[in-house]
């Protein structure tokens, strides 16, 4: 039995996520055993100091002992540990992954914004829609979003932007990152007719569970902007304790929501497709096409 594992080190929160791998099985290639998930908000230390504090680096280096300790007992074969934004920016980043390495014995790769955008489209989500459509792959995250355009099933361009949750929360996103990433959207998706959108990331998983629409169907845009104003009509404290949000996703939810809606508003689509994949199925289905014969 094949067992790999998948490490997201991201702004917000840091992910390890455990599958069994069936190569064979073309249509799925590995069932989820175990994913575990740790709000750690390294983003609010990288995107204000430009490095990780000591306290959080802590928490990060006890984190990665107690996943190496549980890969063990998973007897797991392979696993890749990748860090995104937050760990990019940090200038202390290479001296975590020095000590993540002496203590926990995890070989950690801090990856660039086009290797990320790479990674999550490792999930191949255009092999199971229609051909007829054009599609614009939105992956949100607490310090960048990546954007992948498809065309007949073929990526045509990608691209990652530093714009993401945590970073608006801090208020360090720039007006000239929003510019460049309308104009780029915008000039890689002007021709494009039935323009869809493909969400991926933690936020968007949680709001196409809100709106209560059935798996494998869209949400329009005019739900979505639904569920940003009730969203934003109640305070931080009441989307934790009425509507049930775990703390850690009650105030970047609102951002995310903001980023998807500009983006909806900027190409025209009408409706957006939530696969519930994200980074760490993306790293599972990268360590298989990697090592399968």
């Amino acid at each position: 039995m094949l067992r790999y594992a998948a490490i997201d080190i991201g702004s917000n929160a840091v992910r390890l996520l455990i599958a069994d791998i069936t190569p064979h099985d073309k249509g799925n290639p590995y069932k989820k055993t175990t994913l575990i998930r740790v709000p750690l908000r390294l983003g609010d230390d990288a995107f204000l100091e430009q490095q990780i504090s000591p306290k959080k680096i802590e928490d990060l280096v006890k984190t990665m002992a107690a996943f190496k300790n549980l890969m063990d007992v998973y007897n797991v074969t392979k696993y890749l540990a990748c860090a995104t934004s937050a760990m990019r920016e940090a200038k202390n980043g290479k001296e975590i992954i020095k000590k993540i390495k002496k203590v926990a014995d995890i070989d950690l790769e801090i990856i660039e914004g086009q290797r990320e955008a790479n990674i999550i489209y490792s999930n191949h989500i255009e092999e199971n829609l229609d051909a007829k459509k054009s599609y614009l792959y939105i992956d949100v995250g607490g310090g960048s979003t990546e954007l992948s355009v498809f065309v007949n099933k073929q990526p045509l361009a990608s691209k990652s932007f530093n714009i993401g949750t945590i970073r608006i929360l801090d208020n360090q996103d720039k007006d000239e990152t929003w510019d460049e990433m309308r104009d780029w959207v915008k000039a890689h998706t002007k021709d494009l007719k039935n323009l869809a959108g493909i969400g991926t990331g933690g936020n968007i998983n949680k709001l196409f569970r809100m709106s209560g629409e059935k798996d494998n169907m869209p949400l329009n845009f005019m739900a979505l902007k639904t569920l940003y104003n009730e969203l934003n009509s109640y305070s931080l404290k009441e989307r934790i304790t009425l509507l049930k949000l775990n703390q850690d996703r009650a105030d970047v939810i609102i951002p995310a929501c903001e980023i998807y809606l500009t983006l909806m508003k900027w190409t025209g689509i009408k409706q957006i497709y939530v696969p519930k994949v994200g980074m760490v199925d993306g790293i599972i289905n990268l360590l298989i096409e990697e090592n399968t014969p």
